[in-house]
C-alpha cells in the first residue's frame, strides 16, 4: 500500500494496491476529494469541481 500526503489538510492516506490514475478519493481527515495523478509514485491532486448544469 502507498502513501500520500493530502494536499489540503496534510494528513495521511493510504492507497489499496488496486488504486489507478484517474481514480477520486476522499481524505479520511479533511474529506476534501482527490485525484490520484499517479500511483508510481503514489501522487494525488485537489480533484477538480465538477460544474453544475443547471438544464442550460
Amino acid at each position: 500500500m502507498s502513501t500520500v500526503t493530502c494536499p489540503e489538510c496534510e494528513a495521511q492516506i493510504g492507497l489499496d494496491a488496486g488504486t489507478e490514475v484517474g481514480e477520486i478519493i476522499v481524505c479520511s481527515d479533511c474529506g476534501v476529494d482527490l485525484e490520484v495523478v499517479s500511483v508510481d509514485p503514489a501522487t494525488v491532486q485537489l480533484a477538480p469541481m465538477e460544474q453544475e448544469d443547471w438544464g442550460e
